[in-house]
């Protein structure tokens, strides 16, 4: 039913989503920019043949947690996702704790992509540059760059809110387009590049496992991206089976893992990656300098425009439908559970991704890497929940439907927990190699953490309006 409700006084989507869409939707979210904006620091940590490596590992972990998610997102294609798994196996309070790290892991995305673009816009352009504002660091914030986040941030704001049929068009174009580019790239790395760019193949480290470990725990921030299905299953078309949107789950992680290794060797190869590696934008410096001119250089950076775009997207859709779901549940104020009567899109929720992420921009290029390593440890909370969330749903609910039911579906479920643990110990103790850093990223995941218990309390009012069968009605709907 399109209308505004899906049962009485409860808030509805519009299903409008397509097998083609959701895929879009995952994949292009993971591929996003990353590759041409973070290039320099895998390389630099793990040389192109171990960062490579560690996405191949980091996306056969992935695999796992997606395993899991196949399953619960197949037993409630219910939008918020984990908000409702976590929801059914252990009540309000987790679920609470699990959708608000992992709205701010979509937030930090989206906030390191409103950050790319003006970096990105940049090097194509460098007379952009103008009116600085402040230094952080070394790093001058410009105007003209606040003024392109905004932008940027008004349109996929506008093209969220004005429904969600709109952004899966928008989004299906950006994949498209990023996966053409990108094979023309990587033949012309594969058949233009020498075996001998890739060395030292294991980074300028001293020990190299530690660089190739440096890479591996960021891996769960740029995989996110397969969970925007989850997200928005609740929006999928009436033929889409949930069987099918847990198996596009799996091709999407699959696909990105392949898209990622792929792209790590070939542009290894392209040139030697030592040469490249301290440039502003090492992937496009590598093919400038591999070709002599700047015409596939800025191929490489139309690429990552529009992969910036089609990332930036899926996280924000899947952003707004978390803090929509938490909404919905009157677990939050449920201001932010309504949606729009024409649309059908949880505008509420979408303007407050939209005022987070445009914020964010002030923090300056500084940000971007604390932005993916707190993103990281948001997300790996979340998966973390996912993979509880199955454990308790299997004791608890045995009976339940699944249509997609994994064979050794506990002893996965566990694997996935140890995973999501060790990465998270990775990133908590002081003592590890790739630990949290301090101030900043013990700062974002203060506020983080503050914020959260701020929007807690605030929400007490709106939690106690409701009781329990009428929260399992809004959250769960006919899954209950």
């Amino acid at each position: 039913m399109e209308g505004n409700t899906i049962h009485k006084n409860q808030p509805g989507l519009k299903k409008a989503i397509g097998k083609t869409a959701f895929f879009s939707l995952a994949f292009g979210s993971m591929i996003g920019v990353g590759w041409v904006t973070a290039m320099g620091s895998w390389l630099n940590d793990a040389g192109p043949i171990g960062a490579a490596l560690a996405f191949a590992l980091g996306g056969s972990l992935m695999l796992l947690i997606g395993f899991c998610y196949a399953e619960v997102t197949s037993m409630l294609p219910l939008a918020g996702g984990e908000v409702s798994y976590a929801y059914k196996a252990y009540g309000t309070q987790k679920s609470f704790i699990i959708g608000w790290f992992l709205a701010f892991g979509y937030l930090s995305v989206s906030a390191f992509e409103a950050i790319s673009v003006g970096k990105v816009m940049s090097y194509l352009f460098p007379s952009i540059e103008f009116l600085p504002l402040y230094q952080i660091g070394n790093d001058t914030v410009f105007t003209s760059h606040i003024l392109l986040a905004l932008l940027c941030t008004g349109l996929i704001t506008w093209l969220n809110h004005k429904g969600v049929g709109n952004a899966a068009k928008f989004q299906i174009w950006l994949t498209s387009a990023i996966l053409l580019a990108a094979i023309l790239l990587m033949i012309a790395g594969f058949s233009s590049g020498e075996f001998k760019n890739l060395e030292p193949v294991f980074g300028n480290r001293d020990i190299p496992w530690k660089g190739f470990l440096a890479v591996l725990v960021t891996v769960p921030f740029w995989f996110v991206g397969f969970d925007t299905i989850p997200q928005s299953a609740e929006e999928a078309q009436s033929n889409i089976s949930p069987k099918v949107l847990g198996s596009l789950i799996l091709l999407s992680i699959i696909a990105a893992t392949t898209f990622y290794f792929i792209l790590i060797v070939s542009t290894g190869m392209v040139a030697p990656w030592n040469n490249i590696v301290d440039a502003s934008l090492p992937t496009a410096a590598a093919f400038k300098q591999a070709f002599a001119g700047s015409w596939i250089a800025k191929l490489v950076l139309i690429t990552a425009l529009i992969g910036l775009l089609s990332s930036w997207n899926g996280f924000f859709l899947a952003c707004s439908r978390v803090i929509f779901a938490l909404g919905r549940g009157r677990i939050i104020p449920a201001t932010f559970g309504k949606t729009h009567p024409v649309y059908g899109t949880p505008t509420k929720a979408i303007l407050f991704c939209g005022i987070i992420t445009f914020l964010s921009v002030f923090t300056g290029r500084q940000a971007m890497v604390a932005f993916v390593d707190v993103g990281s440890f948001c997300m790996t909370v979340a998966f973390l929940g996912v993979s509880f969330s199955l454990i308790s749903l299997r004791k608890k609910f045995p009976k339940m439907r699944r249509p997609y039911k994994l064979k050794y579906g506990l002893t996965i479920a566990y694997a996935s927990a140890i995973v999501a643990i060790s990465i998270l110990l990775l990133m908590l103790i002081p003592a590890s190699p790739v630990s949290l850093v301090w101030p900043i990223e013990w700062i974002i995941l203060g506020f983080v953490c503050i914020s959260g218990i701020l929007f807690w309390i605030t929400g007490k009012k709106s939690r106690n309006s409701i009781d329990k069968t009428q929260r399992d009605q809004q959250i769960l709907e006919d899954f209950k």
